[in-house]
């Protein structure tokens, strides 16, 4: 009975790595190209992405103005967005903007990262984005990879193109 036993457990193990081995046989892209990271958190995770650019997105938690364009022309007031983003929209930030005059009054920005990484990435955006956009136009406003964060400063940039929109008169 024992080798009987053996012979099964055996058997079942081996079926099981089969299985195992199709299912993750079919992970990644054989096309896609590791892009290494540029920033000081890299190689502390091992984490690498086919194209940053590529997979950012920001949804508006508000309604857009009735045309949804950007006029150029805005209302004075306080406009929250959520950008999401991440190479699933595993991240997102909540973006609000204090709008007076056509400029930004003030910015907060609250971060909701999935990783450690991103959760740097966030906390180091977060200290430096009211130095970068606060007593500045809102019309035309786009920011670069602020403090090294490249896919929290696109999703701002798409939460920027919202709130020009809710905003406009």
């Amino acid at each position: 009975m024992t080798n009987k036993t053996s012979v099964k457990t055996a058997a079942a193990a081996f079926a099981g790595l089969v299985v195992a081995s199709a299912l993750l046989g079919g992970c990644g892209d054989p096309k896609s190209k590791a892009v290494p990271m540029d920033d000081e958190y890299a190689g502390s995770s091992g984490e690498s992405t086919s194209s940053p650019s590529a997979s950012s997105s920001a949804s508006a938690s508000a309604s857009a103005s009735a045309t949804g364009k950007d006029t150029g022309k805005y209302k004075d007031g306080t406009y929250s967005i959520k950008g999401q983003y991440g190479p699933v929209g595993e991240d997102s930030i909540d973006v609000t903007l204090k709008i007076a005059d056509g400029k930004v009054a003030d910015v907060q920005v609250v971060g909701h990262p999935f990783t450690v990484i991103s959760k740097n990435h966030q906390n180091d955006f977060i200290k430096a984005i009211p130095g970068v956009v606060e007593g500045k136009p809102l019309k035309g406003m786009k920011v670069d990879k602020v403090a090294g964060a490249s896919w929290t400063s696109d999703a701002f940039n798409k939460a920027l193109d919202l709130a020009r929109q809710q905003a406009s008169e």
